[in-house]
């Protein structure tokens, strides 16, 4: 048994053209603990805009329908030489119907049913899953509902299981005003967690403070930093996550946190003793990360990845996040969507503009069935 339809494929080539276009495809019946999804839901992610469009110039591209060709900044098409002449597939997570199943008895028990899963391959018809990596949900639970159950709401159970991991007791969390933002705000007030939220607008702030959220501060204010000061120096947050990448959030937090650690203590030439860290999790501003160096030196900066986090943590510490993101799904862990489209909508030129533009609560979810 064979199944057709249409699959993204982002492909970069060494003279700086990126084409980004759907493709007719053909998937073969899933074998072991394979099943195959038809995709009914898969949300556009910061995640996933690395690999469709990285730092292209989409404002000025060629659309036509189901293709956009694009260019690539110099120095951008050289740091990705690995993937110079590859179609690469895109779409982190969806949700949807499993119409085949390998023989497996695990995958012959989800055939029929809606899962979620995150096969890597989502903008498409049909993506292989695992049985053992994803999960089926309850028949009151939507497709638009399920899409979105990985990327967000791990990430975010992440954030606060490498706060414990690490010895830490608070966070603070940039451009929080995101889905995966407000999913934290809701998990730190579940588990009583002190949590410092940093956003750029009083509409944010607001939003925020309407969930519960006790701080909450605006970056765009002149009296950010002694805001910020005050609030890591009453929560005690000595780890940060940073979506942004480039500019000087990061330093911004290490420079609050550096203060707050020094109230009242003796001076000392290398800083406070006091753990310090920011996990950079995105790189919703491409430019360089900038360090002005007032922290001390006591202090960390790393990336922070879901999958690597997962491994770290271990099968239990994994499953236990997994089964609190089945049971809050609708609610804390629910997403919400801007706009919809299908496959070919999703590369018109007004689509591209809207989600790769990254904007808070412009989340774009793409339907491709519809």
């Amino acid at each position: 048994m064979t199944f057709t339809g249409k699959q993204l494929t982002t492909q970069l080539d060494a003279d700086g053209t990126l084409t980004v276009q759907l493709n007719d495809k053909t998937w073969e019946a899933p074998t072991g603990t394979q099943v195959l999804v038809k995709v009914e839901a898969t949300p556009i992610n910061p995640s996933d805009l690395g690999l469709l469009f990285a730092s292209a110039d989409t404002d000025n591209a060629q659309y036509s329908p189901g293709k956009v060709v694009a260019q690539m900044p110099e120095a951008a098409t050289r740091a990705f030489k690995a993937r110079h002449g590859m179609a690469m597939p895109a779409g982190n997570e969806c949700a949807g119907i499993v119409v085949a199943a390998g023989e497996a008895p695990a995958a012959q028990a989800l055939l029929g049913k809606r899962y979620a899963c995150v096969p890597g391959t989502a903008y498409a018809s049909y993506a292989y899953g695992d049985a053992n990596m994803g999960f089926a949900v309850d028949d009151s639970v939507t497709a638009e509902q399920a899409a979105s159950s990985f990327v967000n709401p791990m990430t975010a159970l992440g954030f606060v299981e490498t706060m414990k991991m690490e010895g830490y007791s608070g966070i603070v969390h940039a451009a929080a005003a995101s889905n995966l933002g407000q999913m934290l705000v809701k998990i730190c007030l579940e588990d009583g967690i002190p949590l410092v939220n940093v956003v750029r607008s009083e509409a944010q702030v607001q939003l925020l403070k309407d969930l519960g959220a006790t701080h909450v501060l605006n970056m765009t204010d002149a009296d950010y930093m002694p805001r910020l000061i005050d609030a890591i120096a009453e929560t005690k947050a000595m780890i940060g996550f940073d979506p942004i990448g480039g500019g000087t959030v990061a330093s911004q937090m290490l420079t609050a946190m550096e203060a707050a650690a020094s109230r009242g203590a003796a001076f000392s030439r290398y800083g406070s003793s006091e753990p310090k860290k920011v996990c950079i999790y995105g790189a919703l501003d491409l430019g360089p990360t900038i360090l002005n160096r007032a922290f001390g030196l006591t202090w960390d900066l790393s990336g922070w990845l879901l999958t690597p986090f997962m491994m770290k943590a271990g099968m239990e510490v994994v499953g236990r996040m997994r089964a609190r993101v089945m049971k809050d799904l609708t609610t804390t862990f629910a997403s919400h969507y801007a706009r919809k489209g299908n496959l070919e909508d999703m590369l018109t030129k007004d689509a591209v503009s809207m989600y790769n533009a990254r904007r808070t609560g412009e989340k774009y979810l793409v339907t491709p069935h519809d």
